[in-house]
């Protein structure tokens, strides 16, 4: 469903620009390397330049990020690109809505990483008591 593909070690692709107007970047799944090389900067390939030009842009950048249990560097990683403005957010159900399959999960956890870009009216089954 993608409109366009980049090769990961294509650092000139225009994403990687902060003059290329886009609303944010959600990186699904972010592995702990990912995460720590935009925690530090390291611009090292396509993926970490773009979240990185998120984070200057002052643009929604939003990791879900895949790991257990956490070491403290995966948690220090955490807070340093929660407080460059980025938000961490494991993909993990929503128990308490009682989703009948994975399926369902999953898309419940890819629609709530959509509505936090703020696009458009939200599209996750929200929570009722």
């Amino acid at each position: 469903m993608a409109a366009r593909c980049h090769p990961v070690h294509d650092i000139g692709a225009a994403i990687a620009s902060g003059s290329v107007p886009v609303s944010g970047m959600i990186v699904a799944p972010c592995s702990m390397r990912s995460l720590a090389a935009i925690a530090h900067g390291f611009d090292d390939n396509l993926l970490t330049r773009a979240a990185s030009v998120q984070l200057k842009e002052r643009r929604r950048l939003i990791l879900l990020a895949r790991e257990a249990p956490l070491t403290l560097a995966h948690l220090r990683n955490m807070t340093a690109v929660t407080e460059m403005g980025a938000v961490v957010m494991p993909p993990v159900p929503a128990f308490y809505l009682g989703h009948g399959t994975l399926e369902e999960a999953a898309s419940q956890v890819a629609a709530r990483a959509v509505d936090m870009m703020n696009l458009s009216a939200a599209c996750a089954q929200a929570w009722s008591p």
